[in-house]
Parts: structure tokens; sequence; C-alpha cells
């Protein structure tokens, strides 16, 4: 039989409802949501989350974004389209809960101030102890969870078994290697060096910075004052800044042009080597 793809009507009312766009055509191409997970190490309830456009069930906003657009090339779809209406649809309080509640297990190198008072001062062998004691928790669960499932005789389905790793794949895979992307505001489609890179940033006036790396550790979150800032992590960044009039970003010591991922002074992108 011979295969159908959506029309160019079809893709161009992704404005209205992505989610619907993106179902449409996955059935149309006959594929199940089980096939795209495998294909796309995506989740396969994030790949449902994108057909109903329930937002809540999706990681932070890049993330999700990456998804919807890999989804589309998958599907043969318009990866633009469909990125901007992802963007029209999404809650403007999941984005800004996204940016203003990340959690900052890296602390940035450089000029941010900190209280010096009445410092907490701990003790490392407890330190050593504790991280010892969840390390033999953690190794006795997982003996008893391989246990139970070789004692199960019912197959266990491994689709959902995603790392977070992979998830960060499945928002930066290309699916046909394509090198055009998806322009200045979309993710980075590729994820670059592996290994550890440098940013440094310079602020000559307060604004809002938010930067997370491909690990999903926020390195830099919410209103920073002027000053310099070393930055360090695994490529793919995630990078939004309110203002880039007073913002100037290097990787690698290389200068970053903010100007070409801006819109109204704004820029949201991914940065990588």
């Amino acid at each position: 039989m011979e295969m159908t793809t959506p029309s160019s009507n079809t893709q161009s009312n992704a404005q209205g409802s992505f989610g619907a766009v993106l179902q449409q055509a996955r059935k149309h191409k006959k594929v199940s949501l089980e096939e795209v997970a495998a294909e796309l190490f995506i989740l396969k309830r994030h790949l449902e989350a994108l057909e109903t456009e329930n937002f809540t069930e999706l990681p932070q906003a890049a993330f999700a974004r990456g998804f919807a657009i890999n989804y589309a090339k998958y599907l043969g779809l318009d990866s633009a389209k469909i990125a901007s209406s992802f963007d029209t649809a999404y809650p403007k309080e999941l984005k800004a809960k996204s940016i203003n509640n990340t959690n900052t297990p890296l602390r940035p190198m450089g000029t941010l101030q900190r209280d010096t008072h009445n410092r907490i001062r701990f003790n490392p062998l407890l330190i050593l102890g504790v991280i010892g004691l969840i390390i033999l928790a953690v190794f006795l669960f997982r003996m008893v969870s391989n246990a139970s499932q070789e004692n199960n005789a019912e197959p266990v389905s491994t689709v959902e078994d995603i790392s977070a790793i992979e998830q960060a794949q499945g928002a930066a895979i290309n699916i046909d290697n394509d090198t055009n992307g998806v322009g200045a505001s979309g993710s980075a489609l590729n994820l670059g060096d592996a290994g550890t890179a440098f940013l440094n940033m310079k602020l000559t006036a307060d604004a809002v910075v938010s930067i997370t790396d491909a690990s999903g550790n926020s390195l830099i979150s919410g209103a920073q004052t002027a000053g310099d800032y070393d930055l360090s992590g695994t490529p793919p960044f995630n990078v939004q800044i309110d203002n880039i009039d007073n913002v100037s970003l290097m990787l690698n010591q290389q200068a970053v042009a903010l100007e070409t991922y801006a819109t109204d002074k704004q820029a949201t992108f991914e940065l990588t080597p």
C-alpha cells in the first residue's frame, strides 16, 4: 500500500495545535509510540505529552522543545513551524518556573556576592560516611531489584528505561543529519564535545541569566549583578538572557554573538563548541 504523508495544509495547522499535527503524521507513517521512543531515545510518556500538549508531563522547556523538533523531523514535518507552535502554546507560568526555580548544584567561579558571615563548617569524615551509606544503600537496592526481576516470569519492557543522558541525546539528536538546524532560537541539533567546556560571562549591569548544561546541571540562574562570571560544564548549554545589552559571553575563549540569537533583546538558545 502506498504511504501517504501529511499535506502542506496539515503542517500549516501546527500554529494552532502542534500536538494534533504530530499525532496525525505518526499515524500516517504507521509507527507506534514505542517505535518512535526506541528510535529517538525519547520516553514514550513524553511523546504522548507532546501529542496531547500536556506540558506538565514534559521536562524543562529547553529539552521539551528539542523533543518536539526532533519528533517533527522524524515524521517529515516542518520542524521550524512545529517549534514556533510549541513556543506559542507553552504556558508562560511553566516557562517562568523553569527559569526561576532551577536548582544550582554547580557553583559559578567568579564575582558572585555571597554572605561570608556565619558559615557552617562540615566534618569531612561525617560527609564521607554519609556518602558511603548512600552508595551502600543504592548497591543493596539494585541487588534486590535484580533478584526480583530474575524471579519474575513476565517480560519487562525496557522502552521506558532511558537515562537522563539518553534523554539529552533525544533532545539533541539529528535524525537526517541536517546541518541547517532550526534557526537562532531553536535547540542545537548536535551534542558537541562530550568533555567539559568553559564559559566566561561579563555583566555590565543587572540581568536575569539562566545557563544549564547537558547533564541538567544549572550553572547559574536568576537575577545577577554586574561582574565577571567563570562557569564550566558539559556542552551543549541551554542559555536564557533577558537583556543582551547588559551581557557579553565567551565559550572556550571564543566570543558568542548574542545578537544573532536575540529577539527584542531577549535570547533563548543552546550553545555548543
